[in-house]
């Protein structure tokens, strides 16, 4: 299923603050690229500049980011199930998809070991940040 990302989203255009949280997404990212994705509501697949930082996903129409850059679109990894190569599928070389408990999105990189790289970079995001969610819910069960 394409979905439309506007759930992943908080309402219409940009994210939120809030959504951004200060993740300083300008710099030091834990992967970055070009990737194609679907348009939100003109079902065209453009290509964007993904950046993956502090368990979220970012993306933008130019790889040229500063403090003033305002997103296109951020993804919580934290609302990822999975992540996995979506080729069938879709019936595009590269592609993969990260999928929620609602939807899924979709991605084309550029190559095979491109797509390999983010899928790798995401997966180990959703598995980090669900370990620090498993570790807060112990603090807090045992505290009470």
């Amino acid at each position: 299923m394409l979905s439309n990302a506007s759930s992943w989203l908080s309402g219409w255009g940009a994210p939120s603050q809030k959504e951004i949280a200060g993740v300083e997404f300008w710099h030091n990212a834990e992967r970055s690229g070009w990737l194609t994705k679907q348009g939100d509501y003109v079902k065209t697949w453009r290509k964007r500049w993904f950046v993956l930082k502090q368990g979220k996903i970012f993306w933008f129409k130019s790889d040229v980011l500063t403090p003033e850059t305002i997103p296109r679109g951020v993804i919580d990894v934290n609302k990822c199930l999975s992540i996995k190569g979506a080729e069938d599928t879709i019936n595009k070389p590269f592609a993969f998809e990260i999928s929620t408990h609602a939807e899924s999105m979709f991605f084309i990189a550029d190559t095979e070991k491109d797509k390999e790289d983010w899928i790798n970079a995401v997966g180990r995001a959703i598995v980090k940040h669900s370990r620090s969610l498993l570790e807060h819910d112990h603090r807090d069960y045992t505290s009470m």
